[in-house]
C-alpha cells in the first residue's frame, strides 16, 4: 500500500513538473511564419519595425486614418495569445475608416519575430510599440488609445498603468490568468504552477483613464462574468458592453458592427475622437 502511494506521488510530481516546464506552450500559440506583404492584406498599410529595449526587432503594420488631417488620433492594438497581426486586419480597417490611425504588431516569437513570449517580454514589446506610435509625426501623441483582446487586454492594461493613454479599450479581459486557468484546469494547482500570471485585477485599480470593456455573452474561454469582475474593480469613467450570443473568437468581437460602433462612440466621448476641448 505504501509503495503504491509513493508511486502515485512520484507520478504526480513528474506530471506537475512536466506541466510547469511546458506551461508557456499552453499559454502562447504563435503563428511564427513570416507574414505576407502588408499591402496585400491591409490596403494602405505600411511595414514597420519596432525596436524593443532588449534588442528585439518586432514586425508591425501601420495604417493611417482615412481622410484625416495631420496629427490624427490613433489606436495601438495588443493581440491575444494566438495567431498574428494579419488576423486583426479587419479591425484595423474598420478603425481607419472611423478616422483613427492603427498600429498592429506581433509580440516576440510571433509573426516571424525572434524571441520567446513571456509576460515581461510582451510588456516590453508593448512599450516599444507605444513609443514608436507616439513618435510618428502624423499621430497626435495626446490622442492615442490602447486596444487589447483577451491576453492582450492584460498587456494593454499594464501598459496603460505605466504609460497612460487617452482611453483604454479591453475586449474579453480577465482578472488574472490564474483565474482563467482555474476554470479550464480545476484539477491543477495553477496558483503554484503559473510563472506568467497577468494579474489585471491588481492593476486595474491604478487605472486613471476612461475604460471600455467589451465581452461576449457566450464566451467559453473568458466568461463574461470574469470580464465584468475586472470592470467592477475599475474607477469611472467606464462602460461595459455585452455582445449578445458572441463567443471568444467570433467575428462579432473582432470587427462586428456593435463592437466597432461601441468603440467609435466611446472614443467620441473622450479626448481621442472628440475635438480638443469637447471631450466629456
Amino acid at each position: 500500500m505504501l509503495a503504491a502511494l509513493v508511486t502515485v506521488g512520484l507520478l504526480a510530481a513528474v506530471l506537475l513538473g512536466l506541466i510547469w516546464s511546458q506551461q508557456r506552450r499552453l499559454i502562447y500559440f504563435p503563428w511564427p511564419d513570416r507574414l505576407p506583404a502588408a499591402s496585400s492584406v491591409l490596403t494602405g498599410s505600411q511595414e514597420v519595425v519596432l525596436p524593443t529595449e532588449d534588442g528585439i526587432h518586432l514586425g508591425g503594420w501601420f495604417l493611417p486614418a482615412q481622410g484625416s488631417s495631420p496629427a490624427a488620433p490613433a489606436v495601438l492594438v495588443c493581440n491575444g495569445n494566438g495567431g498574428n497581426r494579419a488576423l486583426r486586419a479587419p479591425l484595423a480597417a474598420a478603425l481607419s475608416r472611423a478616422g483613427l490611425s492603427v498600429l498592429l504588431f506581433d509580440y516576440r516569437g510571433y509573426g516571424g519575430n525572434l524571441g520567446r513570449p513571456s509576460e515581461d517580454g510582451l510588456a516590453a514589446d508593448a512599450r516599444a510599440a507605444q513609443a514608436w506610435l507616439a513618435a510618428r509625426p502624423e499621430v497626435d501623441p495626446g490622442r492615442i488609445a490602447y486596444f487589447g483582446e483577451s491576453l492582450g487586454a492584460a498587456v494593454a492594461l499594464r501598459l496603460a498603468v505605466e504609460r497612460p493613454p487617452a482611453a483604454l479599450l479591453l475586449r474579453s479581459p480577465f482578472t488574472s490568468l490564474t483565474d482563467v486557468a482555474r476554470l479550464h484546469y480545476p484539477w491543477l494547482p495553477v496558483k503554484w504552477l503559473l510563472s506568467d500570471r497577468y494579474g489585471s485585477a491588481a492593476r486595474v485599480a491604478q487605472l486613471t483613464v476612461p475604460l471600455l470593456v467589451i465581452a461576449g455573452e457566450r464566451d467559453q474561454i473568458v466568461p463574461a462574468a470574469l470580464s465584468r469582475r475586472l470592470y467592477d474593480a475599475a474607477s469611472a469613467p467606464k462602460r461595459f458592453v455585452l455582445v449578445p450570443g458572441a463567443d471568444h473568437n467570433d467575428a462579432a468581437l473582432l470587427n462586428g458592427s456593435q463592437t466597432v460602433d461601441e468603440i467609435q462612440r466611446f472614443l467620441a466621448q473622450t479626448a481621442v475622437l472628440a475635438a480638443p476641448g469637447q471631450a466629456g
